[in-house]
This record gives C-alpha cells, sequence and structure tokens, in this order.
C-alpha cells in the first residue's frame, strides 16, 4: 500500500508521484480507481457531485486497493477542511488559493492545537477515538496540504505562498489559471506558457514541487510534463476515463 510516508519521499527526492480524480459520487468507481495503481486518488469536493456523506465509502474503496485518500475541499473553509480530516482524508487539496494568508489559515484549520486550530473529536479518521492519541501527535506528518494555482492573483504573490510552512506542494488548475487571463484553454498560448515557466522558477527557488492537473488522458503529455519537472501529477477524471472509453465508435 501507497503510504504518506512514501508520497513525501517522492517529493523530497524529486521523483514524480502520479495520482487521479474522482468527481462520480460512487464508492464502486473509486474501489476502481484505488487498484488502478496511482498513488493518491482525490476525491472532488468543489466540481464533483458529491458530499460529504460520500467521502467515508469513497475512501474505504480507495484505501482497499492501497491508493491514499485525498480530497479536494469545496472552499478554503473550516467546516469543509476538518469535515474532510474527519472522514479520513490523507490529503488535503485546497482550491483557488490567492494568498499566503489565506493557506495559512486553511494548514491552521487543518491541524490540531497547539500547531493548529481544528476541531478535536472523536472521528472515522482516528477509529472513532481508539487510535485518537497516535492520531493526534502524528497529523502535521500524517497528512499532505497542496494549494491550487489557479488564478494570476496567485501568481502574484506566489513568492509568499511558496513560503508558507506546512506546504508540500503545489498543482496548477490549467483551466482556472488560462481563464484567469482570459485564454481559456488555450494551454499552448506563448503567454500562458510563460506563466507556467514563472511559477516553476519560483517553486524551484523554494524547494517546493509543482504540479499540474492533465485533465484529458494523454500518455506522451503525461511524460513530457514529468520531463519539464513536473512532480505533483494529477491525470484525468473518473468521468473522463468513462467518456473517452464508451464513446460511441463511428462504424
Amino acid at each position: 500500500m501507497t503510504t504518506v510516508s512514501e508520497i513525501r519521499a517522492k517529493l523530497a527526492e524529486g521523483q514524480p508521484t502520479l495520482g487521479s480524480w474522482l468527481q462520480v459520487p460512487s464508492a464502486t468507481v473509486a474501489e476502481i480507481m484505488g487498484r488502478a495503481e496511482y498513488d493518491w486518488v482525490a476525491v472532488d469536493l468543489e466540481h464533483g457531485s458529491l458530499t460529504v456523506r460520500d467521502l467515508p465509502n469513497m475512501f474505504r474503496a480507495l484505501e482497499a486497493g492501497s491508493t491514499v485518500p485525498f480530497a479536494r475541499v469545496a472552499r478554503i473553509d473550516k467546516k469543509d477542511i476538518k469535515q474532510a480530516l474527519d472522514a479520513g482524508a490523507k490529503g488535503i487539496i485546497f482550491p483557488m488559493v490567492e494568498s499566503a494568508e489565506e493557506l495559512e489559515l486553511a494548514i491552521s484549520w487543518s491541524l490540531y492545537p497547539p500547531k493548529g486550530r481544528r476541531g478535536v473529536g472523536y472521528s472515522r479518521a482516528n477509529l472513532y477515538g481508539k487510535n485518537f492519541d497516535a492520531y493526534v501527535q502524528e497529523d502535521a506528518e500524517a497528512t499532505i496540504f497542496v494549494a491550487q494555482i489557479e488564478d494570476i492573483a496567485a501568481v502574484r504573490v506566489l513568492e509568499d505562498i511558496l513560503q508558507v510552512q506546512g506546504l508540500a506542494a503545489i498543482i496548477v488548475g490549467p483551466y482556472d489559471l488560462s481563464g484567469s487571463i482570459g485564454l481559456t484553454a488555450q494551454f499552448d498560448h506563448p503567454e500562458f506558457v510563460k506563466m507556467l515557466d514563472t511559477i516553476q522558477q519560483a517553486a524551484r527557488r523554494h524547494q517546493i514541487p509543482m504540479g499540474l492537473h492533465i485533465v484529458q488522458p494523454d500518455k506522451e503529455l503525461l511524460r513530457s510534463k514529468i520531463a519539464e519537472g513536473y512532480q505533483f501529477v494529477a491525470y484525468g477524471t473518473d468521468a473522463v476515463f468513462l467518456y473517452n472509453a464508451c464513446e460511441c465508435p463511428v462504424i
């Protein structure tokens, strides 16, 4: 089974860690994705049609396949973060991070006192109290925090964002980021390519692994991005995999 420690080790050693994305509220789909040999899979609470009620079974299904369960929360919100962690998320992807202060607050809500301000209680994550002491003691090391860079506003203050304590990696949301400069989905546009280079150079200076969501599956693009140094890479989504595979053939 892939572990949080193994993902951290890959990032520290400059190696890629490859994950994927779940938007369909189905534990069956999560079970299939959990056995697809990704290091981690993120359950998408922002754009997926999922609720917090879906998380325990989705996470159980991923763990059954030896995949580390992540959650992309709907927004940077104390309640959303706490519920995802209490359900058993081992990684949190924070969407639309636009300032260091916002990220600091998000990470604070993710850690128990005295390191942070996370609400303390029994939950699935600590086996309803059975593993409470061990879970509380290891929470900072047992959870990976990733900031999504999805707006030009974040790029302008990226140097500050990259210095936030506890940040494990950043991941570019290409559609929103390109949209924020009026070039939605124009990923080959020189201005967007230049922005990615700016982000990557800043990440290297601060020794923070950079990632990207390759939404449309493309193995050659994946290989090229890893060769460029992208480390925290999300590949496809459950729904995209499905419609690509089941589209009616032309006969």
